[in-house]
């Protein structure tokens, strides 16, 4: 419908994949020419996130689009460390012998999730689990196999490009004790009795507990959009 208005997730999308091709390109290129017609498109991508920002927060935000650029230009490498890719998080879904699920508060926001942190250099997916599993709640753990990788953009929980890898760990050992920068309280959950503010649990909640339980399951992921640009009311 020519009337319509985009979504604002689907806007958000096309603004930072424009930019991230356009900072990749300025990353490989050497001509001036062509780091010129970039520069032009991330100016477009800002355009099209601030228009992203004022159709979801109902706000002026049109004097952000110098912010946005300046940000993107500011993060450009050369070679292949300047190929732009989605961030990667990875979380964890800790399970007791209780069938009880390990979750924590954060302290910014005050909401509860299982613990997750940013994927770091030198780790494998799976010893980023463990260690933050054990440096958020210190609750020590071993992973038992991947539950799901998603987009968190598409999922609407990330207003960049993010993946999720989402881990079924089995605790081990270990005693609760929050991190004191990170976390507000942590605990043990039964099913049905989660903490009010529990991010997310509607699209992990049954897949979580269902893996305490020890049920086969195969790894989750997004399925491709059709068609993969345009939102089709």
């Amino acid at each position: 419908m020519a009337d319509a208005v985009p979504d604002p997730r689907d806007l958000a999308r096309w603004s930072d994949t424009l930019a991230a091709i356009a900072r990749t390109g300025m990353g490989f290129t050497e001509s001036l020419y062509e780091r010129e017609r970039y520069e032009e498109v991330l100016h477009v991508a800002a355009d099209i996130k601030a228009a992203a920002n004022e159709l979801a927060e109902g706000i002026e935000t049109a004097r952000e689009t110098d912010h946005f650029v300046q940000e993107w230009m500011s993060n450009i490498g050369e070679g292949v460390p300047g190929y732009v890719t989605p961030k990667v998080a990875i979380g964890a879904i800790v399970g007791n012998d209780d069938g009880e699920m390990l979750l924590v508060q954060r302290r910014e926001s005050g909401v509860w999730l299982y613990p997750t942190g940013w994927a770091d250099v030198g780790y494998s997916p799976s010893e980023v689990a463990v260690k933050e599993v054990s440096e958020e709640t210190g609750i020590e753990c071993e992973p038992v196999r991947l539950l799901s990788v998603i987009d968190g953009q598409r999922m609407g929980f990330s207003r960049f490009g993010m993946y999720m890898l989402l881990f079924h760990c089995r605790a081990t050992g270990g005693a609760l004790s929050g991190h004191p920068l990170e976390t507000s309280d942590v605990g043990w959950f039964a099913e049905g009795r989660l903490p009010e503010v529990t991010a997310g649990v509607s699209w992990w909640g049954s897949m979580a507990f269902a893996a305490i339980r020890g049920e086969e399951m195969e790894c989750s992921f997004d399925v491709p959009r059709s068609p993969v640009w345009r939102h089709e009311s």
